[in-house]
């Protein structure tokens, strides 16, 4: 996808035309009803244009699908609190997470976990700088988590208060964020493939209770 920040005002309503396609589909079919061909319909336009933009449709259904996270964005101050410690705020951000992308599951795999080509990096601040009134107004100490697109990355901003207030060692924390990515990313697998039959609740109370094993393992 082109750069988003250096485009001018026309292609910026273009690339929101085919965003916002996107999105009546995803509300009407769902994720799976989306082809290039239907955006190019509702949009009015053919479907050879809008690969000047986006390089494949799993692109452009995961910048689609941003519009679907905005109420884990608008909810997150609610679980982030100042007067919390690091270790509390950093286990209430996964909390928020979990509890959200598991009502969704399809829509979070697209943003976090789909492959999209060369830009997958670029995708959450190109999104923003279309839409930023989907961005709210969250916890200043959050923003640079939540513009990070690469989720290795998230994940590592988002521990770094605990490191910095030394609650984990550097190693320490590489090690609780990589097992529980893989604890998260295994529900997200098993809910996006109908593999067991949780509720989105029961999905993120499970995920959660493995996580604060996880984290209060190294306590």
């Amino acid at each position: 996808m082109i750069d988003v920040e250096e485009t001018n005002i026309k292609t910026k309503y273009i690339l929101k035309i085919f965003i916002e396609s996107t999105t009546k589909i995803i509300k009407k079919e769902g994720i799976k009803g989306v082809t290039i061909r239907k955006v190019a319909d509702i949009a009015g336009y053919n479907s050879a244009t809008i690969y000047n933009y986006f390089e494949n449709c799993n692109q452009l259904i995961s910048f689609a699908a941003m519009k679907f996270i905005s109420n884990y964005i608008q909810a997150l101050p609610n679980y982030f609190k100042q007067e919390n410690s690091a270790l509390e705020n950093f286990l209430a951000v996964w909390e928020c997470f979990c509890e959200y992308c598991f009502k969704d599951p399809q829509i979070y795999y697209a943003v976090f976990t789909e492959d999209i080509g060369d830009q997958s990096e670029n995708l959450i601040k190109n999104y923003y700088s279309l839409f930023p009134e989907d961005l709210g107004d969250p916890p200043e100490e959050v923003m640079p988590m939540l513009m990070e697109s690469n989720f290795v990355e998230r994940c590592r901003i988002s521990i770094d208060p605990c490191i910095k207030k030394g609650y984990f060692s550097e190693e320490e924390a590489e090690e609780i964020n990589e097992m529980i990515r893989l604890t998260y990313q295994g529900m997200l697998s098993l809910l996006v493939n109908n593999r067991v039959d949780y509720s989105s609740q029961e999905a993120a109370e499970r995920t959660m209770k493995y996580i604060r094993k996880i984290v209060h393992s190294y306590q």
